[in-house]
C-alpha cells in the first residue's frame, strides 16, 4: 500500500474537488493539512473545532466514499484539531472517528475548551477567522428572478425585490417582508433577491436562513455559552434573509435577540429581507416591538397566480426541463389546478410520470384522468387557524372565543381540542402552537394534548366529537 500520506491526501483531494462546489472546497479543504498514514488510519490536520463539526455533519458521505475509494474498505481517519490560532502551537487535540465496516461515522463534539484568547468568532455557517467572502449564501441556485414568473398576484413584490437587489439597504424597502400562503413563491422570490446581490455586488455578504434553523443555532449556542459570537456573526451579514419568520411565535429569547441583530443591521443599512404564511398584524405571538419593524420597510403579499400567470409558469417549467406537451393539456392543467403554484408543477410532474410509468402519450384525456385524481385526492391544507375553524364551527361558537380568558369548560375543551389537532396535524411547535391558541405557553399545550389522550380513551361521547372534527379537518 502507498505510504506517502501527502500524495495520498492529494489524490482524495481530486475525487473530492469533483463532488463539491469550488467554494466549498477551497473553504473546507484547502485548509486541511495530512499528517500521516499508519496502516488504514489517515490522520488529517484541521484548524479548529468548528472546522472538524462542520465537515462531519456537511461532507460525511464525500470522505467517507473516498477515502474507501483511495485507501480500502477499512479506512479509518484521526483529525487533529487545532484547539487555538495557532496552527501548530502544541495546545492541540487529535480525536478520532473510524470509518468503519459499516460506514456510519460518528458526530461527537470536542469537550476540551477553547484558548480565552482567541480573537475569532464561532459561528453557525463558517470557520472561525474566516473571511466574510466565503461564508456560503445557502442559496438554491435555480431561484432566480428569471424563474420567478411575474403576474397580477406577484407584481409589486417582484419589482419591489428586483428593485432591492439593484441597491441592498439603499432603498425604503427594507426591511422588504413577503408574506402569502404555502407554494406561492415566497422562498424563491427572497432567494432571487439574494442570488442577484451575490452577482452584482460579490464583495457583500448575502445569508438566506430558515426561522427554524436560526432557533436551531441559536438554542445550539446558548447551551454553548456561544450567544455572542452567535449576535456577532449575524451582525456581520451585509443582506440577511429570514424565511418564515412566524416560527419566531413564542420564542422569547430568540425574538429578543433577533431583535437586536435586526436593529444593528438596520442600524448600518444592512439589507433585511423577511417572509411570512401571515401578514404581520396577523401573527401571534411574536412581540409587538418587533412586529412594528418588520413594518419599517415595505410589506407585499404573494396571491393566487391567475389562469395567464399558472399557464406560463407550466410552459416556463416545461421548457427549462426540456419537455414537449400539447398546448391544450397544459391549458387543462392551468385551468384546473388553481391552489398555488407547487401543486401546479406536482400536477404536471405527475403528469409525466403517468405518461411515462404507463407508456401512454400525453393528452388531454390522460390530464383529466391524472387531475381527477389529485382533485378527488387533496386536502384542504391544514393550519392552525384552519383547524380553529372547523373546531369552533363544530361546536358553533365565536372563532374568539379560543382567545379569551375565560375558563368556561366549553371554551377550555375546544382550545384544547384544537391544541391536540395543531400539535397531530401540523408541523409547528408546541410554543408557537401555545402563541396562536390563547396565548399559552407550551407547557399548557402539553397538558392539553394529554387531557385529550386521556378523555378519548375514557369518554365514548367525546371520542366521538373528537373523532367527527378529525373527519372534517380531512376533507
Amino acid at each position: 500500500m502507498n505510504t506517502d500520506y501527502h500524495q495520498i491526501w492529494n489524490d482524495c483531494l481530486t475525487v473530492i474537488k469533483d463532488n463539491v462546489q469550488p467554494l466549498s472546497f477551497r473553504t473546507w479543504f484547502e485548509p486541511i493539512k495530512p499528517l500521516r498514514i499508519e496502516g488504514e488510519i489517515l490522520t488529517i490536520q484541521v484548524p479548529s473545532p468548528f472546522f472538524y463539526e462542520y465537515l462531519e455533519e456537511q461532507y460525511i458521505d464525500i470522505l467517507r466514499k473516498t477515502l474507501r475509494k483511495v485507501i480500502g474498505k477499512n479506512a479509518k481517519l484521526e483529525y487533529n484539531v487545532v484547539m487555538s490560532d495557532q496552527q501548530h502551537d502544541s495546545n492541540s487535540q487529535t480525536v478520532n472517528y473510524p470509518t468503519n465496516n459499516n460506514l456510519k461515522l460518528n458526530n461527537r463534539p470536542i469537550s476540551a475548551p477553547l484558548r480565552t484568547d482567541a480573537n475569532t468568532i464561532k459561528n453557525p455557517f463558517v470557520i472561525p477567522g474566516i473571511q466574510k467572502l466565503h461564508i456560503d449564501p445557502q442559496l438554491k441556485k435555480d431561484n432566480t428572478f428569471d424563474n420567478f414568473i411575474e403576474g397580477e398576484c406577484n407584481r409589486l413584490a417582484r419589482s419591489a425585490g428586483y428593485a432591492v437587489a439593484q441597491n441592498p439597504g439603499g432603498t425604503a424597502f427594507n426591511p422588504l417582508m413577503i408574506y402569502g400562503d404555502s407554494g406561492l413563491g415566497k422562498t424563491h422570490l427572497a432567494q432571487a433577491i439574494g442570488i442577484d446581490v451575490k452577482e452584482h455586488f460579490p464583495e457583500k455578504v448575502v445569508l438566506y436562513v430558515n426561522a427554524n434553523k436560526f432557533i436551531t443555532q441559536y438554542s445550539e449556542a446558548t447551551r454553548n455559552n456561544n450567544r455572542n459570537d452567535f449576535l456577532h456573526f449575524y451582525q456581520m451579514i451585509d443582506v440577511l434573509i429570514i424565511d418564515d419568520v412566524q416560527e419566531f411565535a413564542g420564542k422569547e429569547k430568540t425574538q429578543e435577540t433577533f431583535f437586536h441583530i435586526f436593529n444593528h443591521l438596520h442600524q448600518l443599512g444592512k439589507q433585511l429581507i423577511l417572509t411570512s404564511d401571515k401578514s404581520p398584524i396577523d401573527i401571534k405571538g411574536i412581540e409587538q416591538r418587533l412586529l412594528s419593524r418588520f413594518k419599517w420597510g415595505l410589506t407585499t403579499d404573494l396571491q393566487v397566480p391567475g389562469y395567464e400567470t399558472r399557464l406560463a409558469i407550466l410552459k416556463k417549467k416545461t421548457y427549462k426541463d426540456g419537455l414537449t406537451m400539447p398546448d391544450e393539456v397544459l391549458e387543462y392543467i392551468a385551468q384546473n389546478i388553481t391552489t398555488n403554484v407547487r401543486e401546479l408543477e406536482g400536477a404536471l410532474i405527475s403528469l409525466l410520470a403517468q405518461s411515462t410509468l404507463n407508456k401512454k402519450a400525453i393528452t388531454v384525456d390522460l390530464a383529466i384522468d391524472m387531475i381527477n385524481k389529485i382533485v378527488k385526492q387533496s386536502k384542504h391544507e391544514i393550519t392552525i387557524d384552519y383547524i380553529q375553524k372547523i373546531v369552533c364551527d363544530y361546536f358553533n361558537m365565536p372563532i374568539d372565543s379560543l382567545q379569551s380568558k375565560t375558563r368556561k369548560r366549553e371554551i377550555v375543551q375546544a382550545r384544547q381540542i384544537a391544541m391536540f389537532f395543531s400539535k397531530s396535524l401540523t408541523k409547528s411547535s408546541l410554543a408557537s402552537i401555545g402563541s396562536q391558541i390563547g396565548q399559552k405557553d407550551h407547557a399548557t399545550v402539553l397538558h392539553a394534548c394529554k387531557t385529550i389522550n386521556n378523555l378519548v380513551d375514557t369518554d365514548k361521547h367525546f371520542r366521538i366529537d373528537v373523532e367527527e372534527i378529525e373527519k372534517r379537518l380531512r376533507v
